[in-house]
Formats: structure tokens, sequence, C-alpha cells
């Protein structure tokens, strides 16, 4: 029998600080004083806040295929320094994760791992080539349990191909992720349409890419009635097509991704591919209007879209660098600069972000549960007041492509709890 005390944390950062009992990976106990037992493992969570471990619906762990990149190790240890118990591991790997067999070595893989649960993401078509529906029902009905299906990299762009993934999906009560691009309005784009883009002598990613695909999707959702969700939206007609189609009860959830709240295409001036990413930064009123509808709902959450590279694919000319960024030891420092600080979010609505809301989206019970007795004991503890200077090669990750290289961001992971076991620890992981 386990135990372990937290000792003065405070909840969703709500009322004074309490004591949380937990005992074989439930809380037991919440009190403002709680007496540890002889051999009870206590952790000194004065000052931090205690939120549900948070849950990322879209991580690459390139692994099988890019194990030079990232692998579900070293991308579950990242995971639980960023205060992840869950993460959804997306197919394009090598061979895409479009059979039970890969999302099984997947599913396996992050359990004997350990840190985090890793739920592999089943592709939507074989080979991520968008002519045939891949195995869902096999995927589904594995023992990985598959109930997300995405060809994220790649745009499901046709729209007879999409409707039957959905009608499939609705009923194995699972969710389609897209990743919204009009393929033949971006051949050979590099950077966001627009005046930076011109500017740089960069062919553009025109909005309407993404928007066209989004309004499209909402429509298949609401005539089949099956569950859509919308990959890393990164702009501000985007989230206006969401809004109205949620006006009309389609069932449609959206994500946002850290660095699409924070940063711009003013970055893009260098010509560092380390900002090059798909879809690209967007301009700064998207951005703004990105945080806007993040807090009032209309974006559901955050999710990293951590895409891991190796330096040769990043080190190099802008045209010829692999779009991508680290992004799960990050995020919740990200989160806390563009909403909480400015008061666009509290800690409750963290807990809404990126715990609550991505794993109700996924279907996961025993993951953004509320921190109360009989719950399990899975947590994260972030120090409001730390403050941490990221240095890519400090990073767990293999790849060291962060585009906040050198920055000082707020907000810190202090200790991550994956049903009751400590998984990370004063920056460093269990494994």
């Amino acid at each position: 029998m386990t135990t372990l005390l937290i000792r003065g944390a405070t909840p969703y950062g709500e009322g004074g600080p309490v004591d949380v009992l937990v005992r074989d990976g439930v809380i037991r106990e919440i009190a403002d004083r709680v007496d540890a037992d002889a051999g009870t493992e206590v952790l000194d969570a004065g000052g931090l806040v205690a939120l549900p471990g948070f849950v990322d619906l879209h991580t690459h762990l390139r692994e099988p295929g890019r194990e030079d990149t990232e692998t579900i190790e070293t991308g579950s240890r990242a995971a639980a320094l960023g205060g992840y118990t869950a993460v959804f591991a997306m197919a394009n790997t090598d061979p895409v994760a479009d059979n039970a067999v890969v999302v099984e070595h997947v599913w396996r893989r992050g359990r004997e791992v350990g840190l985090v649960d890793v739920h592999p993401v089943g592709a939507v078509t074989v080979g991520l080539k968008g002519e045939r529906l891949a195995e869902l029902g096999t995927m589904a009905r594995s023992a990985a349990g598959v109930r997300i299906f995405s060809d994220d990299g790649l745009c499901v762009a046709d729209p007879l191909i999409m409707r039957r993934a959905l009608e499939y999906t609705k009923a194995l009560d699972a969710v389609i992720a897209q990743h919204a691009e009009e393929p033949r309005l971006t051949v050979g784009a590099q950077a966001h349409e627009g005046e930076q883009a011109a500017r740089l002598g960069l062919a553009g990613w025109p909005a309407v890419a993404e928007e066209s695909i989004v309004a499209r999707d909402c429509l298949l959702a609401r005539h089949v009635g099956a569950r859509l969700h919308v990959c890393h939206v990164s702009t501000e007609g985007t989230a206006e097509v969401l809004r109205w189609a949620k006006g009309r009860g389609t069932r449609v959830s959206a994500e946002v991704t850290p660095h699409h709240l924070l940063l711009d295409d003013s970055r893009l001036s260098t010509y560092d591919p380390v900002n090059k990413v798909n879809p690209p930064l967007r301009t700064a009123t998207d951005a703004a209007a990105l945080r806007a509808a993040l807090a009032d709902g209309t974006v559901d959450c955050v999710a990293t879209d951590h895409a891991p590279h190796a330096s040769q694919d990043k080190d190099c000319e802008w045209s010829a660098a692999r779009p991508g960024m680290l992004g799960l030891q990050t995020a919740l420092p990200i989160v806390v600069q563009t909403m909480v600080n400015p008061g666009l979010l509290d800690w409750r609505g963290v807990a809404r972000v990126m715990s609550e809301r991505p794993a109700e989206i996924a279907g996961l019970p025993d993951q953004g549960r509320p921190i109360a007795v009989g719950e399990p004991a899975t947590l994260t503890l972030v120090d409001p007041a730390g403050r941490w200077t990221v240095r890519g090669a400090d990073l767990a990750s293999v790849a060291a492509n962060t585009p906040y290289e050198g920055m000082e961001l707020p907000g810190a992971v202090v200790a991550t709890v994956l049903r009751g076991a400590l998984t990370a620890r004063d920056g460093k992981a269990a494994k």
C-alpha cells in the first residue's frame, strides 16, 4: 500500500492551502492538516497550485520510425516534466499507425515506460494517402482502444472520404481530428499569406485554406451527426466558423497550440526555420482572436502539436526545413503568459482547457477529474510565481527545436502525479 501526502497545496488556486492524502492512487482525504503515518512520502507543496493532470490531444512521439528525433520514452519524459498525465500520439509514424499492430505497439510501449498514459491516434486513411479508409473498426477494437483518428500532417481533403470517416466513427463513438488545409490552396506554401510573406519573398499559405475545410467539415459532421475535432486552429476566421457551427448544434470541438497563442509571423523576418510550422504562424490579430476564442470556449482546449525534428531538418534553408516545434515542456508557461497573466483565464480555466475538456473530448474517464476525495490522484503541481529560461539542449526530448530558446517564461511545473505515483519532481522525471 503506497501513501503520498501533498502538504499545503491550493487546489485550482482557490481558497487556502490544504493537505491531500493519497493512498493506492486515490485521493483519500483533503483537510487543513493531515498527519502523516510512518512510511508516508511527503511532498511539500507550499505555495503551489494543484490542478488535474494535463491531457494533450496532439503529440508527435515519432516512434516507430524516427527514433532519432523522439521516442515514446523521451517524449513521455518531456510530457511528465510538462505536467502531462496523458498524451495522444499522432499516426504519422513509419510505418503509419493505420492498423492494429502499430497502434498496439505504441500503446504497449507507453505502458512499459509508465510516465504518462500514451494513447495512439489511428490514421483515417491507409498510409495517410487520403484514398481509402484505414482499419478504423479494428483499431477501435484493439487493445489500444483507439478513439481518435487523424491524418494530421495531411488533410482528409476528399469530402466523400471525410463523410465516410465521420459515419464510421459515429458508429464507433469516436472522433475525427482534422488537419484543416485545402491542399490545392497551399501548393509550395512557406508562410502565412500576408504582408510579411510578401516582403520576405515566401510563398503564401492563405487563411482560407484552413477556414474552408473547417466550414465544409462542420457541415458534414452536422449532416452525419458525428463528432469532429479541429486540430491546431490558427486563424480568426476559423474561430468565427466554429462559433457559427457550435451555435447550430454541430458536434465540433477544436484545439489551439501554445505557439499560435503567443507567436506571430513577425518572427519570420530572420528566416530562422525554428519558426516554421504547419499551419504557419499567423498575424498578431489572429493570435489575439485565438486567445479570446479560447477564453470564451469557442476553442475548447490547448494541444501542443509537439513536433520534434532532427537538427539537419531544421538547421537548413527555410524552404527545405521541416515544419514543427517542441511544445510539451513549455505549454503551461505559455498558457500562463498569454492567458493567465492578462486575466483571460484563472487557474480553474487552465484546468478546463488543459485537462478537463481534452479528457472529455477523448473520452478518458480517469483523466481531468475533480480534485476531490474518491477521485484518481492524477495531478499537476504548479508554482505560479516560478520563472525559468528555456534552453533546447536542456529539454527532455531528443530534439531541441524550440522557438522559445532563451526566453524567460512564467509558471513552472514542480511535480506531476499519475494515479498516486510521482512521475516528475523538481525538474527530474521519475525514470
